[in-house]
């Protein structure tokens, strides 16, 4: 997960910064610096696309191998 994604994310949940950064368990200025394009640790980024996908976000790589970020079916 890149900045970008996480960006597009957030909008597709109607989440804003700290809404994210407290379903990961991370400051707001954590999920800041990952917007920004700072580096993380692994984990940190990993626990805040974990938050994501459990409120139905989807990660996929298209065809290009570029991020796409959709949320799921709710069928």
């Amino acid at each position: 997960m890149n900045a970008v994604q996480s960006k597009m994310a957030r909008a597709a949940l109607g989440w804003g910064v700290r809404d994210l950064a407290q379903a990961a368990a991370v400051s707001a200025d954590t999920v800041s610096r990952l917007e920004r394009g700072e580096e993380l640790m692994p984990r940190t980024v990993q626990a805040i696309r974990t938050a994501l996908e459990a409120a139905g976000v989807e990660f996929i790589n298209d065809e290009r191998g570029d991020g796409v970020v959709r949320l799921r079916d709710k069928s």
